[in-house]
Parts: structure tokens; sequence; C-alpha cells
């Protein structure tokens, strides 16, 4: 991720830098995820333009998703060589250039399929090396703050940028709204070098400090079974989310609803989603991790299943709350990840709860699209609500992994999340 070789400066103006780094990284968050999840509004009118079949449509997200996920770990090591900034600039450019590149190209199928892969590519920069650099910002305290403002920052971006998409949609052709879209990505990298230094780097006391913290921090054998279950959660719940927003403005479509108001739909979904990650959290810590993920599980199926059935009202309606389940997992899992791994290690699994996850949700919607073309996209949703229940038996499976028990060659009590 970002070099740890030499020190900010200790002086007042560093809590100016640290704060500019946070406004940074959270403009570039909402910026990358708005790009990621605008494409929902764009399958429609994809599918009337080239004839594609829903399998097609998902292998089209799944360019995207897939080469975001698959290059996470690759580019966050790649960042301790040029700088966490610098490349963040340039995967900003490249996810921007390719929407741009769509908008002036009149581009072909064949076209929009490579842009797309070329955007996940530059796409795959912001989640390891944004969250390092806010994490390495704050590291003298206020990380977890931190985290979670950069973390909120990305529902911002899914709200607003799908709803500006689906508003520009309605008053010109797709392609040139995707050329002012892209315009956003070359203003976003020029902001990072402008506003960055091209390297950032944290003090040395406070990578001692993490080295003696990771050396006293263990895990037991139930800890390093648990992870992988949570990987498999993870991965099964970010399909869940991925295939349904794929089939929603489709269902939505067929229950009257147009461009715009399937991109208010949208909104509503991710602002949902947004207050989910809060209540969520605040309701692991109350509840615990396996009964908050059976309850959002649980209630995600539900409201999948009921939106199949709710005519247009009703279900616009319900969109919010089914958003606060449908992403309320999310952040109890990724809040879960430190528990079950030693602390000299969880970067890495970071890496690779993110890269399961991505990939995950990169493969559902085209596995998914042949249920759609098989059975339609009103009934294909039945189809994700059900494959959501596999998630509880395996966090049932997680269970013991989530004792709170002391580790016994240390003396160290897992911390609660």
């Amino acid at each position: 991720m970002v070099s740890l070789s030499a020190a900010l400066p200790a002086r007042p103006g560093a809590t100016v830098q640290r704060r500019r780094i946070l406004g940074v990284a959270c403009g570039i968050h909402a910026l990358h995820d708005g790009f990621t999840d605008l494409i929902y509004v764009l399958l429609p009118v994809w599918q009337a333009e080239f004839a594609l079949s829903y399998a097609a449509l998902g292998v089209l997200r799944m360019l995207f998703t897939g080469a975001m996920a698959s290059l996470q770990v690759p580019l966050s090591l790649l960042a301790r060589r040029v700088g966490g900034p610098a490349l963040l600039a340039a995967g900003t450019a490249l996810a921007g250039g390719a929407y741009l590149a769509i908008g002036l190209s009149g581009a072909g199928f064949v076209v929009l399929a490579v842009a797309l892969m070329v955007g996940g590519a530059g796409a795959a920069v912001q989640h390891p090396i944004g969250s390092s650099l806010v994490s390495t910002a704050y590291a003298g305290g206020g990380s977890r703050a931190a985290l979670g403002t950069y973390n909120f920052a990305g529902d911002l971006g899914k709200m607003a940028l799908p709803a500006a998409t689906a508003w520009l949609l309605a008053v010109m052709p797709w392609r040139p709204a995707l050329g002012l879209i892209g315009m956003l990505g070359i203003g976003g990298a020029a902001a990072i070098l402008l506003l960055l230094p091209a390297r950032l780097n944290a003090a040395p006391e406070k990578v001692a400090a993490h080295a003696v913290a990771a050396a006293v921090s263990h895990g037991t054998p139930r800890q390093r079974f648990g992870f992988p279950v949570l990987v498999a959660i993870g991965i099964v719940d970010s399909a869940t989310r991925m295939g349904f927003l794929a089939f929603l403005p489709f269902v939505l479509k067929a229950k009257g609803a147009d461009t715009p108001m399937i991109g208010i739909a949208l909104t509503l979904i991710f602002a949902g989603g947004a207050a989910g990650k809060l209540a969520c959290g605040l309701l692991g810590a109350r509840l615990g991790v396996l009964r908050t993920v059976l309850l959002t599980e649980i209630a995600t199926a539900l409201g999948i299943a009921a939106l199949g059935w709710l005519p247009l009202g009703a279900a616009l309606v319900c969109l919010p709350i089914i958003g606060v389940a449908l992403n309320g997992t999310s952040s109890v899992l990724y809040g879960t990840v430190p528990e079950l791994v030693a602390g000299d290690r969880r970067e890495h699994a970071f890496g690779v709860f993110y890269t399961g996850t991505i990939g995950g949700g990169a493969i559902a919607p085209a596995l998914y699209g042949f249920a759609g073309d098989a059975f339609g996209p009103e009934h294909a949703i039945f189809v994700v609500a059900a494959v959501c229940l596999l998630t509880l038996p395996l966090a049932w499976a997680l269970r013991p992994s989530l004792a709170d028990q002391p580790d016994r060659r240390s003396g160290v009590r897992p911390a609660r999340i």
C-alpha cells in the first residue's frame, strides 16, 4: 500500500494535511463508487441499443467489476513502488477516460465491453489505496472515525452519480451523457495531483507501535477457521447485492417505471444502504455479529421476494428498507476481519476479503443473467432471494470463531468489533 518509511511533519499544518487527505479520499471514493454503480442505470439502455440478453448484460457488468476485483491486490503492491497518490490519480483518470472514450467513440458493443474492462482496472486502485491513505494519515488517532467517514462517502457517490446519469439520459443521448460523466474522472485525477503529495508516509514511531501490537496478536485455530467462512458469507452477500441490483431496473421497468424513476429508485436503495452501514454497525455492537448477520440476511431475502409481488408505488416505498438490510451486512462482516486475523496479517486479509467479495459480486450478474433469460427478471429475483439464504448456515458455522475467548498463548482477548 502506502510507503511507511518517513514521517509526516509534526507541525500545526499536519492537521490541515490530514483533513485534506480525508477530503480528497472521500471525494475520490464517492466518484469511483458512482462510476461502478451508474452502470445499473445504463443496462436497460444498452439492452435496447444492442439487443442483448440478460446474460450478456451480466457479462458487461462482470467485465467492470471483475477487472476491479482481480487487480486490487497487485495494484496495492505496485503502490509501494510508485506512491499511493500517484497511482490513485492514474487509476481515476483511467476510469474516467474509459467512460469518456465510450461517449466520444460512437461505441459498438465490442468497444463498450473493452472500455468497461479498462474502467474497472482503473477503479481497482481506489479501495486499497484510499483506505490506506486515510488510515496512514490518522495513524496517531481517530482512524476509525476517519475510515467511517470515508466509507460513508462512497455511498453518497452511489446515490448521486446514478441519479445524475438518469437525469442526463432524460435530456440527451447516452453516449454524450457518459462523455460528461467521464470528464469527472479526469478532473478528479487532476485534483489528486494538485492536493496530495506524490508519497505519503506515516511516522516511524507509529510503525513501531503497530509492529509491537502485531507481535502480541495471534490467531487461535478457531479464528483461523472463521476467516474463510467470513469471506464465504461476504461472497454470497455481495453476489446477492449485485444480482439484485442488476435485475432491479428491469423489474421496475416491467412495473411501469421510466428511466428517471429508475434513477430515483437506485438513489432510494443506495440511501437506505448508507443508513444501513451505520445502523447495522451499531446493531452489531449491541446484538453481536451472528444475530445481526442472521437478521439482515433474512430481511434481505424477504425484501427481495416481496419486491417481486408489490406494485410500483409500494416497491419504491420499500426500496430504502431493503437497502438497509442489503448493505448493512457488509459493514458487520468488514468490521469482523480484525477479530479473526492476527495484527500482522490484517492488511493482506482485508485485500483477500475485498477481492473475494467484489469478485463474487462481479460473477453474480452473469450467472443470474441465465436465470433472467430463462424466467424473466420479475421471477429471477426470487432465485436471488433463495441464494441469499445460503448465508444463514454459513453464519451459524462462524459462531464458534466469534466466541469471546482469551488466547492462552498471549493472554490477549480478541477485541469485539
